[in-house]
């Protein structure tokens, strides 16, 4: 078995709506039948005894070993922890050859999981030991590695929950939410808004106390000292017992507090200045530790706070005790747990000392022992959800110290006897505030009922029922997938919005190209669903980015699919026939949203038929009113677009409106019939999003058919008194449509200058010429430098064969080079003769063609 690529799925894709790792597997003939491996099935069985049961697939109702991969992968990542149900495995047209699709929770996790399973396999058709709990243990603790924090995770699923798109920015916890304008980002428990101004503060703890107190909070007398002389200083001028920390501390690293004496306090002093160069040194609060979580301008949650302790059994020492306290599976070395394991260093064994302890005394049977006197989850200790007991005038303090340091998300901690009081009453105070609070005390509280921290955070940045997401249109077909989405780009610009749009030419954000070439995958999609300024966004999806990656977003608002035909490079990726094709590009149609539309093409009957996968709306386009699919469509009430006495009309129900396509100029008056139809779809799709019909009318009135909007698709030039068009038609479908619509212009002569793509099939290359020799008079034939994978000569005489039975053309040109091909064709052109120029280097060829024409216009 061999493995010979492997891809990570990460969008909606053909085979699901989860991210997947997909692989092509090669099996040796013996293996394509498990049945036949004696004992194999049994040697696997007593090394991974969880994998599922198997399930045979093809004609012959065989299991192949590459199934029982996908199973491994699965099964492995299951047992690990990781929350996945879906793989699969497909057998291609190649004898032995399978597509196996494996879900995965993170990418890294998926990919692991698929080298384990063939090592597993490997080893069980070798009969070699395989350790499953190693590789468990392997999987967890990179899972526990790459996947989210609890503090960032509970915002993520709140987001989910709301129906907010997410993605991570880093391997760390920077996530946005949303698209495009709309999005926001955070940073674990820090937002966007929240200013760097605010966050120094907030790190700042002498500056932060001077504006707590400056508003009238409670705070701790102290300041910062810059040697342990002068800590001592500090502590005779406040008074024992003291707090020594770092002054931009977190998470209690360096602290130590109810000094008494100037040895713990020089001691202490060696202990922070490890972690800063500025320590403070502050009088102690003596009370319980309380933490409130303000978000935005509200209190979300409060917990108190205990130190870490043991508890004797008169047997055992304390270090001991510590270990065995270490041991509860509820405490883990990072945050993915609800508790931390106690930090058994210089602050704890000062802490026992003070007590009269050390690491190997036995404290007596239900004597407490304190590792310290900060209650700090993240050194050891634990929380008690308080939450329910807050004072309104305590949680009015916590708001304003958030407010006073100017941080949306905030950890305020108090020192006071209790809570259920005001804190002045009591002599207690703020101590800290903390920016990007740690939230696992309030998720997962180590007593007590967790808190919605995150749907609170997400509340505040997604209001009154926000979503984050912006109009997303994605368009696929074989042919008019470029120009369609130009059109709608236009109309939606032409609306006020700025819109990002991918195509086969390039990225584009408000009309400026930031990136070129053929960008229609998931890439460029991404780069303008994550652009800031982008309100809208219309992307052209190409069948080679799903089958790659994905899509790039979870759901559209608007699917276009223009049709699908047998030219659109079938015979890659195992895509083989047109039905196999057009389930592909039927994936934008089953990740429309309930409340959006697929606009389908009702004359194309497989295109059609996507309409039962669609879970939101559709409208049918076609130039036949009469139409089956249409007549019904309409009958039952729902939208159309068709063509009637000159007009485009769009009817829906009673409400019907028109407009007539002498003032569309992308249809030169109707007679264009591909334009037609492209600008129906994109009518459509406007219309899905309820532009007025004002803006739509007016929008087409200035959409003409030349290269600034509509670059290589039927553009008219006029060159010394001959039509010259210009497209980037490349398959039979293409070359039928583009002949119609030839055919409907007025011509004395037609030539066509034509060369064939050397990525598509031989029949598909034939077919090309055989199409265009039956309808221009000459036909020039070119072949350039890119080859696409053909050696040189081969796509010419396939070419060439094409014109084999040709009805018309009688004159025949070959040339090497695609701009003398043009110079061939145009130079020979009289006054009222046409020709036809399919471009294959669009850009540069339109850019002569342009030229030339320039040229013949100037005297002399």
């Amino acid at each position: 078995m061999e493995v010979t690529r492997t891809r990570a799925l990460r969008g909606p894709n053909l085979w699901s709506h989860h991210t997947a790792i997909q692989a092509i597997v090669s099996c040796e003939p013996d293996e394509c039948a498990i049945g036949k491996l004696a004992g194999f099935e049994t040697r696997l069985r007593a090394r991974f005894p969880e994998i599922s049961p198997f399930q045979p697939i093809g004609h012959d109702d065989s299991v192949p070993l590459a199934s029982v991969l996908e199973l491994a992968a699965l099964g492995l990542q299951a047992q690990a922890g990781c929350p996945v149900t879906f793989s699969c495995t497909k057998p291609t047209l190649d004898a032995g050859v399978y597509q196996v699709v494996v879900e995965y929770s993170e990418e890294a996790v998926g990919r692991l999981a698929f080298t384990l399973a063939q090592d597993l396999c490997l080893a069980a058709l070798n009969d070699t030991p395989f350790d499953v709990p190693a590789a468990l243990a392997q999987l967890s603790e990179l899972d526990e590695d790459v996947r989210l924090g609890p503090s960032t995770g509970s915002v993520v699923n709140a987001a989910i929950a709301r129906n907010i798109p997410f993605s991570r920015m880093t391997e760390g916890s920077m996530v946005r939410f949303g698209w495009g304008s709309k999005q926001r980002r955070i940073q674990a428990a820090e937002i966007d808004a929240t200013s760097a101004i605010a966050e120094a503060i907030g790190q700042d703890k002498e500056l932060t106390k001077k504006l707590l107190s400056a508003a009238g909070v409670p705070v701790p007398m102290g300041r910062a000292v810059s040697d342990a002389d002068d800590a001592l200083k500090a502590a005779l001028e406040i008074g024992w017992p003291v707090v020594v920390k770092p002054l931009d501390g977190n998470q209690g690293k360096g602290v130590t507090v109810n000094i008494v004496s100037e040895a713990q306090l020089r001691a202490a002093y060696a202990v922070a200045i490890e972690f800063r160069d500025r320590i403070l040194v502050e009088r102690y609060m003596p009370g319980n530790d309380f933490r409130l979580l303000v978000v935005g301008d509200k209190l979300v949650a409060a917990a108190r706070r205990d130190p870490p302790k043991v508890l004797g059994d008169g047997i055992h020492t304390v270090a001991q005790l510590v270990e065995h306290v270490n041991q509860d599976p509820k405490r883990g070395e990072g945050h993915s747990t609800s508790l931390t394991k106690i930090r058994f260093d210089e602050i704890a064994h000062a802490c026992l000392a003070g007590q009269g302890f050390s690491a190997e005394s036995i404290p007596a049977k239900g004597e407490r022992v304190n590792l310290r006197n900060n209650a700090n989850l993240s050194t050891g200790g634990s929380a008690t959800d308080v939450t329910d007991d807050v004072h309104p005038d305590v949680a009015a303090r916590a708001v304003a110290a958030a407010h006073m340091v100017g941080l949306h998300i905030c950890g305020v901690d108090m020192v006071c006897d209790s809570i259920l009081r005001p804190i002045e009453e009591q002599g207690g105070g703020v101590v800290e505030v903390n920016a990007a609070p740690g939230l696992r005390m309030h998720l997962s509280p180590s007593f007590g009922k967790g808190r919605a921290v995150g749907e609170a955070i997400v509340s505040m940045l997604f209001k009154n029922g926000q979503d984050g997401r912006i109009p997303i249109v994605a368009v696929t077909g074989t042919n008019g997938k470029t120009t369609t989405v130009r059109l709608i780009t236009h109309l939606l610009t032409h609306q006020g919005l700025c819109v990002g749009m991918t195509n086969t030419d390039g990225v584009y954000v408000g009309g400026a190209c930031i990136d070129t070439g053929d960008c229609s995958g998931p890439k460029s999609a991404k780069n303008v669903l994550h652009h800031p300024d982008v309100e809208a966004a219309v992307l052209e999806t190409a069948r080679g980015g799903v089958l790659r990656e994905g899509l790039a977003f979870d759901r559209c608002d608007v699917a276009v699919v223009t049709n699908v035909g047998s030219g659109d490079h079938l015979g890659l990726n195992y895509i083989t026939t047109v039905d196999e094709l057009a389930v592909l590009k039927r994936v934008i149609v089953q990740n429309v949203s309930t409340k959006g539309t697929a606009v389908l093409n009702a004359a194309d009957p497989i295109v059609a038929s996507m309409a039962a996968k669609c879970k939101g709306a559709v409208t049918f386009f076609a130039l036949d009113k009469f139409n089956p699919v249409m007549a019904t469509h309409r009958a039952q009430g729902h939208a159309v677009v068709y063509v009637e006495n000159g007009n485009l009309v769009a009817a829906k129900g009673d409400v019907k409106h028109t407009i007539a396509l002498k003032d569309i100029p992308l249809t030169l008056n109707g007679t264009v019939g591909f334009q037609v139809e492209n600008t129906m779809a994109s009518v459509a799709a406007v219309w899905a999003l309820g532009m007025d019909w004002d803006t739509i009318r007016a929008g087409l009135a200035h959409f003409s058919n030349d290269s600034n909007n509509a670059q290589g698709r039927f553009n008219l030039f006029t060159y010394r008194g001959a039509s010259v068009i210009a497209d980037y038609g490349h398959n039979p479908d293409a070359m039928v449509a583009l002949v119609q619509a030839v055919q409907a212009m007025p011509a004395s002569r037609r030539s066509v200058v034509i060369s064939g793509p050397g990525d598509r099939r031989d029949q598909d290359i034939r077919q090309i010429t055989e199409i265009l020799g039956d309808a221009f008079e000459e036909v020039v034939m070119y072949e350039d430098q890119c080859q696409r994978g053909r050696s040189n000569g081969e796509v010419m005489a396939l070419l060439r064969e094409g014109l084999a039975h040709a009805k018309k053309a009688t004159q025949r040109s070959e040339i090497y080079g695609e701009f003398l091909a043009i110079d061939t064709a145009m130079d020979a052109l009289e006054p009222g003769e046409l020709c036809l120029i399919l471009v294959d280097q669009v850009e540069e060829a339109m850019a002569y063609i342009a030229a030339k024409v320039q040229a013949a216009t100037v005297p002399g």
